[in-house]
């Protein structure tokens, strides 16, 4: 990785990285909100460098993060004529952020089991007729 990565990424923030990707964020959202989780304020730009990510991977990441609600925009800086520059915010706290999570995988767990049901019931009930 390059740029100021290695300032604000440790190894423990790899591993944070790595068991959101293995719950089932995209690795970029995964690296993305580790590093919006230490609670400061951040613009595309800075996100970029820092966890070495080009813009349209940042772009992408921060809007699956704006889309759940856990990263909002804090402040629109206007510089002359330019498009202004935003700056990000983590929305939700973590522990609200991972119970979203748990109740993720808990809902579509929960829904395979009734998928699995509904065949076991269909099967029983064809082999009836």
């Amino acid at each position: 990785m390059g740029g100021d990565y290695d300032q604000y990424f440790s190894n423990r923030d790899e591993e944070i990285v790595d068991l959101f990707w293995s719950i089932g964020l995209k690795r970029n959202s995964a690296l993305v909100l580790t590093l919006m989780i230490k609670d400061k304020d951040f613009t595309s730009r800075e996100i970029e460098r820092i966890i070495d990510l080009r813009q349209p991977e940042v772009s992408i990441a921060l809007s699956d993060l704006i889309k759940r609600d856990w990263v909002h925009i804090v402040l629109q800086i206007t510089q002359n004529k330019g498009r202004p520059i935003k700056v990000y915010h983590i929305a939700k706290t973590l522990d609200e952020i991972l119970d979203e999570l748990k109740e993720s995988l808990i809902g579509t767990y929960k829904q395979k089991f009734d998928q699995i049901e509904k065949v076991r019931n269909f099967l029983y009930n064809k082999s009836a007729l």
